[in-house]
């Protein structure tokens, strides 16, 4: 979560949560310096931690997200974004073009997938995928295939 090339965006602003997390840790790390913490068990339990407490209590980390809520303003008042190309969205597929053509090789599959399937009942989908690229491999008749592909390919291409 690294910055990129002098990206400057500032830091967002942390919640009241945040802060009592953050400073549950420091001071379990004054208190065990040596020790590993388990993510999740130390959350669970500053969580458990910040339910029990008083609305006095929660004050003070809601004060403290509060002044980093008007850092955070402050600097994003001042900030500009850099003027590098932005995200490129995805381009809408248009429903009323025609299906690409297939390859030989689907048309190979969608014939001797059955086969594959009644042969070996159990095996996943991943399996049948190798199976048919091995029989792809040695198939004889692959001139009919690259036959059907290049009607396929002609269909397309009106």
């Amino acid at each position: 979560m690294g910055k990129k090339d002098g990206e400057s965006k500032p830091r967002g602003r942390m919640s009241s949560y945040a802060f009592f997390v953050q400073t549950c840790r420091e001071e379990h790390k004054k208190k065990h310096p040596n020790d590993t913490v388990v993510f999740a068990e130390f959350t669970k339990k500053c969580a458990e931690k910040w339910k029990e407490m008083t609305p006095k209590e929660k004050k003070r980390f809601e004060d403290m997200a509060e002044r980093d809520k008007s850092r955070y303003e402050k600097e994003m008042s001042s900030y500009v974004p850099a003027g590098g190309q932005a995200k490129k969205r995805k381009r809408t597929k248009d429903p009323n073009a025609p299906k690409r053509a297939l390859s030989a090789f689907f048309f190979f599959c969608a014939e001797e997938r059955p086969n594959v399937r009644a042969a070996n009942p159990g095996i996943g989908v991943a399996d049948v995928a190798k199976e048919l690229g091995k029989k792809w491999e040695v198939c004889p008749n692959k001139p009919k295939f690259e036959q059907l592909a290049a009607e396929d390919k002609a269909r397309y291409e009106r």
